[in-house]
Parts: C-alpha cells; structure tokens; sequence
C-alpha cells in the first residue's frame, strides 16, 4: 500500500535537485567510487578515470512545475490523438529516443528524452561507424537534453561519453547530461521497500519518479504494457514498431500495477484511452 504522502516520502528519500545529476570534473569520479563501494557489481572502465567532461549539475530550475507529461512507448499510443494534449504540458519527458513522427498521437515538443544505450548498440553501431545518421535523429528532439544512466554497468559508461562527445562533435544544440548513479539507486531503494520487486528499474519508472517529486501534476501516456487495449483490441508494442522488448529485463506488468495504485491515490494521472 502506497503512503498518502507519497510524493513528499519520494522527495525526502531521493532529492532529486541536489542528486539528480552528477556534478562536474571535481567531483564527478569521487562519486562514482562511492558508488562502486556500494555494489561489487560496479567496475567502471579505466578510460574513464582520466578527464571527464563539464557535466550540467542544474536542470530543474523552476520547482514546482506546474504540469508535466511523461510519453512512453506502449502502442496504446497508437491512433490516440493524445499529440495535442501532450504538448499543452508545462514539462515533458520522453524515453529512449522513441520515433517522432507520430505528432497527432505523441506531439511535438520535448524537454527531456531518455536514452537507452543498448539502442546506440542496436541501431547506430555503438557510435564506432557513421554518426551522422544518429545526429539525424537526435535533432527531432532539440533542444531537450538527452539523458542517460552512465554510470549503472561498467559495459555503458564508454558509449555514453561516446554520445557525448559525439553531440559535442557535431556542435548540436543539445548535450547528454548522466544520471547520478546516487540518486538512482535512492530511488531503486525506495521502491524495493515499497514492495516493488523488479530485477531492474526501468527508465520510464526513474523518469516518472523525478516527475513525481518536481512536478504539481503529473500524467502519463504511453504506459500500457498488454497486448490488447481496454476494449480488447489487439495493438503493437510500441506505438512505431510491433517488436517486443528482450525477456527478463524489465518487469513492466508490475511497474504499471504500481502506476495504477498511484491513480488511484490520485497522485497521478494515468492516460490509456483516446485524447478528444
């Protein structure tokens, strides 16, 4: 059962102006060796031991915001017309670079999109070949930040300073901006003793929690991980692809239970029908 004041217990235990990113060069390693002390499955590659890039420390400037959309993926999405209401938020994010082009359903507009580093391993070669095409894609969503956990696995710390500097390369209005691996595993706590049990967080949870502490209202769409949608009809897995997430990673049947007990808390909204 989720307390009452639930998104004042999240800002108490997360703190997500002060943790949310990593600070810059003198300060950035030290945490990740805190951090590293934490978990034995932490090993951060040595390359990145040497100089470290001007990391943004400051992103929500302006608290509370007033209204914030958090934008899936869920092929519930799919023919929604919810594109116009989205982009009337004050705040929106977005996760893992999910296709633009599906404007009368997701909108238009971004203020932060999250990046899954497996999809520069899938899609763009891990950034080892030609960048432009990534740029290409990348620029749908300028001038929003791109944000990424850097710092959770050893095996994506490299590619995402790779992004990095690739953004920085191509003089690209935007930059990647990392997680502070502190201020993720607060908020992995935080659920576990909530009584989530998940083998792994996923990025739409971690965003929806910093909306939750930083915003006045908070409404999601696109978080809807079934087959059918509430009539029963059959709809793809994500809005622009029917191709199903890898098994075992995330367990999002049980994230969306937790986002339905928060509606009906009210301490969310939760959009999984048509936008008129």
């Amino acid at each position: 059962m989720l307390p009452d004041l639930f998104c004042s217990a999240v800002h108490s235990c997360c703190v997500c102006i002060t943790w949310f990113l990593l600070a810059g060069r003198s300060t950035a390693w030290p945490t990740i060796q805190w951090v590293q002390r934490l978990s034995s499955g932490f090993q951060p590659s040595s390359s990145l031991q040497g100089d470290q890039p001007s990391i943004k420390t400051s992103l929500f400037t302006d608290m509370p915001i007033r209204s914030c959309a958090v934008v899936g993926s869920g092929g519930i999405l799919r023919n929604s017309c919810c594109g116009a209401e989205i982009d009337q938020a004050d705040y929106i994010f977005r996760c893992n670079l999910a296709p633009m082009n599906y404007s009368d359903d997701i909108g238009t507009k971004t203020n932060l999109v999250t990046a899954n580093p497996s999809l520069m391993i899938e899609r763009y070669s891990s950034l080892m070949e030609r960048r432009k095409p990534f740029m290409d894609m990348i620029k749908t969503y300028e001038p929003a930040p791109v944000l990424m956990a850097a710092f959770s696995f050893a095996s994506i710390s490299d590619l995402s300073f790779r992004t990095y500097y690739t953004l920085e390369d191509f003089g690209a209005k935007q930059t990647v901006i990392f997680y502070n691996p502190i201020y993720l595993a607060n908020i992995e706590l935080y659920w576990k003793n909530k009584g989530l049990v998940v083998r792994r967080l996923s990025s739409g949870l971690m965003v929806v929690s910093t909306a939750l502490e930083i915003c006045d209202e908070v409404t999601l769409y696109g978080f809807w991980p079934f087959a059918e949608d509430t009539d029963g009809n059959p709809i793809p897995h994500h809005y622009y692809n029917d191709r199903p997430p890898k098994p075992g990673v995330h367990s999002m049947p049980s994230e969306f239970f937790l986002y339905s007990q928060m509606y009906s808390k009210g301490i969310l909204k939760l959009k999984v029908g048509k936008c008129f």
